[in-house]
């Protein structure tokens, strides 16, 4: 008794898909001799800042507060206070990408504020994923009936179907991130964002039976 013929294979794919998503952080800082004064003027900029993003209501996915910190800063010698430092920083997340430029520039434009991003990214459990996966098994069945094919055998059985992996592979930053142009009038001028596809790879290892091969079959070469 022969032990039964298997073919092992792997399956891979790899798709640029657009973003779904896109995340950047904004951060108001304040500065000042008068400890009450800093931290009044920190809660007014990210009041103002809030603000600002809360007015584009829907278009927001989220909004988030990261890191904050407030600490006295000494002068060189001894531990007299020569000022009080304070900053917030919100991460927003977006869907609308037709609106992210104008967003970003306009709290670009706030008092002591700095923006940073975009980050471009799938959504989690984005069906991507999933699509990725059944055309990584898809082709790992299609390379073994080629492989059987070749033999003059047949795929009889699946016997073993390992995951290897689904992973993204982003370029975080956007390509021109402030390619800007001037509306007429003066006005805020206009960031033009182009998002970065995103690389999905999903890998797959299977191990298949086959029918027993013949072992008198040539291979066409000539495909015919």
């Amino acid at each position: 008794m022969t032990d039964q013929p298997t073919v092992v294979v792997r399956g891979e794919v790899v798709r640029e898909v657009p973003p779904e998503i896109a995340r950047f952080a904004v951060t108001v800082s304040a500065r000042d001799k008068d400890r009450p004064a800093a931290l009044a003027r920190l809660a007014e900029r990210s009041g103002a800042v809030r603000a600002l993003i809360d007015g584009y209501g829907d278009a927001i996915d989220r909004r988030e507060t990261g890191q904050l910190w407030v600490r006295p800063e000494l002068k060189r010698t001894g531990e007299r206070v020569s000022v009080y430092a304070g900053s917030a920083t919100t991460t927003v997340t977006v869907s609308d990408f037709g609106m992210l430029g104008e967003l970003m520039l306009r709290l670009a434009d706030q008092d002591q504020t700095s923006v940073a991003g975009p980050w471009w990214e799938l959504r989690p459990g984005s069906r991507v994923h999933r699509e990725a996966r059944r055309a990584a098994v898809a082709e790992a069945v299609a390379r073994a009936r080629e492989y059987a094919d070749a033999l003059g055998a047949e795929v009889t059985a699946l016997l073993q179907l390992s995951d290897s992996g689904v992973a993204d592979r982003p370029m975080m930053m956007t390509r021109a991130a402030f390619g800007m142009t001037a509306k007429s009038g003066g006005g805020m001028p206009e960031l033009e964002l182009d998002p970065q596809l995103q690389t999905v790879q999903a890998t797959v290892e299977a191990r298949f039976a086959i029918s027993p091969p013949r072992l008198d079959v040539t291979p066409d070469a000539t495909g015919g």
